[in-house]
């Protein structure tokens, strides 16, 4: 896989992330995602993805030449407005052809002859159900960074990078196409968000809370809480000392998807230097935004979990024999190795995580 490929999924991931990240009971956020490629094989040309408060609900790509919803409530919006199913395939359709020829014209601006290009847009809306604010936001990404952003305020585009600057200015002098921009994002998109929440309010706002552990690799390893099972998404898992948050000695893991739908994280602390008396003054703190009580799991050394075994004892006996199986096993072990790297010689990056090697709980 290419390097530009991976920064295109890295970018992909990021966005996907970024959404789980900006999802809260009292906002609500219907968000967008859309991505065309040039020399980039086993990608489709043209991806679009819509998501409501973090969730999937709609997709189409140019290979399937449709739109399809993602949800059992969405499926049930469409099949009460069938017309707005048929929007969204003239909006995949004609994005698509769009965004082929923004493609095709800013390789031509930028002075760039084959290789591999991506172009991505993320736009969208949210509503504050408590204050009754309403925010737009449109913005471009090229070949995985930041391109160009549409100030709704001044109804001007701001060029993050040199290479944008002629962009802004022609998309500045479309004006008819800014004023529509305007009238969509505080307009018709929170519509259609309201209109989607009340849809899927049994997913879109269920609360479910984590099951929380500790978790090691071994005594010496970073102490692991990771918490698992929680929705929604928006949620801060941190370690704390006598009630103050701990920054230093502490790693901070992503927001994860489960194959249910519901989300994990964890956060590791280094407390190998601390006496055991003063482990209890240690906690893991789960933090959800529609819960005012924090979920504490103190760190307690009997509540830790490992896969960690203490080295084998052998009687002294067995100790001349288990010498000559360990080097009968080392010879093997030359020989194994010596033949995979004559049959791959790639090599292999083993994973470090510190919680990744811990058993399924």
């Amino acid at each position: 896989m290419s390097k530009r490929m991976n920064k295109i999924l890295t970018v992909l991931l990021a966005l996907e992330v970024w959404s789980l990240h900006d999802t809260s009971a009292a906002r609500h956020s219907l968000r967008y995602f859309l991505t065309a490629t040039s020399g980039v094989k086993n990608f489709p040309e043209f991806v679009g993805a819509a998501e409501v408060d973090g969730v999937r609900v709609g997709y189409c790509d140019s290979e399937i030449q449709s739109a399809e919803p993602k949800q059992e409530w969405m499926k049930q919006l469409v099949r009460d407005e069938p017309l707005h199913l048929d929007w969204y395939k003239v909006k995949c359709s004609g994005n698509q052809l769009v965004f082929r020829n923004n493609l095709k014209a800013l390789s031509q601006r930028l002075n760039q002859s084959g290789g591999s290009h991506v172009l991505q847009r993320m736009n969208g809306c949210e509503i504050d159900d408590e204050s009754g604010e309403v925010v737009g936001y449109n913005q471009y990404g090229y070949d995985g960074e930041d391109f160009i952003v549409l100030n709704l305020q001044t109804l001007t585009w701001t060029a993050p990078s040199q290479q944008a600057f002629t962009t802004k200015l022609i998309w500045d002098a479309e004006k008819d196409r800014l004023e529509y921009n305007k009238y969509y994002y505080i307009h018709k998109c929170p519509q259609w968000l309201k209109k989607y929440v009340q849809y899927g309010s049994s997913v879109l706002q269920r609360k479910e809370l984590p099951s929380m552990a500790l978790l090691q690799k071994s005594p010496t390893s970073l102490v692991c809480c990771h918490a698992t099972g929680f929705y929604p998404g928006l949620a801060m898992l941190f370690w704390r000392r006598g009630g103050e948050e701990l920054h230093e000695n502490v790693e901070h893991g992503q927001i994860l998807p489960n194959h249910d739908g519901t989300f994990q994280m964890s956060v590791t602390v280094n407390v190998s230097a601390v006496p055991l008396t003063e482990w209890p003054e240690y906690e893991c703190v789960f933090q959800f935004s529609s819960i005012k009580e924090d979920l504490i799991l103190k760190l307690d050394k009997d509540a830790i979990q490992s896969n960690w075994l203490p080295p084998p004892t052998f009687p002294p006996g067995a100790v001349i024999g288990g010498v000559v199986v360990v080097l009968l096993s080392l010879l093997a072990a030359a020989i194994g190795c010596y033949i995979w790297r004559r049959n791959d010689g790639s090599g292999f990056q083993a994973v470090n995580s510190n919680c990744s090697t811990v058993r399924a709980l």
